[in-house]
């Protein structure tokens, strides 16, 4: 009886903590308090570390695995390090981490992703290739590492892939859904005002002009030419070669990806891990993985930010996460099979 009365006492108390904390980022939010000011509720990730392979007695040499899982994609809606979608700034403070711990010698990215919004692509590539000019990464693709995955790949020191990888997909894309002839059917109509002619280009309530497409066109190949101008600088390959083939959108399996010269070579992640010892100087090294644990700072953090901004909401996804959630209007780096 005393330990049930105990253990109902300790969740009352959390409660009222819980309780406590949220009424005063309520009253914060009231009051106008400047979100700098509440920062110590949103504090800098640590990620722990999950041994894998032991080293050598007494070294402590360390090659850190990271985990790039799922769409790649800006916002709240992500999650760090895995799950539906990769946090592009908890990413970036594993590669910091990593980067400052000074018993770590090599990193071993492992990327499973089918791509995702060109800007946050693009941010983690920049990321990668940060780290790398401190430390040696060695990626390492898992079941796929296409378009916007590929994309980041390209700022690692070495790129190795399993056979059965699905990778490549160079190529950016852009979807909207137009709806507009079934707008006469059910007897709607779209009223618009604009400040000018393109400001409404992409709406679905009425069909594309052809200058809107040539428009859009023209901003999907700019996209286009700065992905091959990544691919090209890191493979060294010229980028009318990449364009006579290499380069329309494809996917390659591992195989055909070293044949292209996409990667440098094949194998498994003990592979990589291997690599990157040699890489770091380091062949006595133990491999961890980073993980993170969200702690009760970061969700007080994430509702004060959410009551901030009135963006509050819950979510179902019925999905499972299997589909990216495309937004209209948004570039991507996605295989033509993750476009609904």
């Amino acid at each position: 009886m005393k330990k049930g009365l105990g253990c109902f006492t300790i969740l009352l108390a959390v409660a009222l903590v819980i309780s406590v904390l949220i009424n005063f980022l309520s009253i914060a939010s009231w009051f106008g308090i400047d979100e700098s000011a509440m920062s110590f509720v949103q504090p800098k990730a640590h990620f722990s570390e999950h041994l894998i392979e032991d080293g050598k007695k007494d070294v402590k040499d360390k090659i850190v695995r990271i985990d790039l899982e799922g769409v790649i994609a800006s916002g709240p809606e992500s999650s760090v390090l895995g799950g539906a979608g990769m946090d592009v700034e908890g990413v970036k403070r594993a590669l910091e981490q990593a980067v400052d711990d000074k018993n770590v010698k090599a990193i071993v990215l492992l990327v499973n992703s089918p791509g995702g919004e060109v800007t946050a692509s693009d941010t983690l590539y920049h990321a990668v290739k940060e780290a790398a000019k401190k430390k040696n990464v060695v990626v390492y693709m898992d079941s796929m590492a296409a378009s916007g995955g590929y994309y980041l790949s390209c700022g690692a020191s070495r790129i190795i892939a399993n056979e059965t990888t699905l990778t490549g997909s160079i190529g950016v894309i852009i979807h909207t859904l137009n709806y507009s002839q079934a707008f006469g059917k059910l007897g709607l109509d779209s009223v618009t005002f604009k400040s000018g002619d393109f400001k409404d280009t992409l709406s679905g309530s009425r069909p594309m002009r052809d200058d809107e497409k040539v428009y859009v066109q023209t901003l999907v190949t700019d996209m286009y030419e700065k992905f091959l101008g990544v691919v090209s600088e890191a493979r060294k390959i010229p980028k009318e070669q990449l364009k006579a083939g290499i380069a329309d959108g494809r996917v390659f399996t591992g195989g055909e990806a070293l044949k292209n010269k996409l990667v440098d070579q094949l194998g498994y992640i003990e592979d990589a891990y291997a690599e990157a010892k040699k890489l770091g100087g380091a062949p006595g090294a133990m491999v961890v993985k980073y993980q993170h644990h969200t702690s009760l700072l970061e969700i007080f953090g994430a509702l004060g930010s959410a009551q901030k901004t009135g963006a509050a909401q819950v979510r179902v996804d019925l999905t499972s996460g299997v589909l990216p959630h495309l937004k209209p209007g948004t570039m991507y780096m996605l295989p033509p099979s993750m476009v609904p």
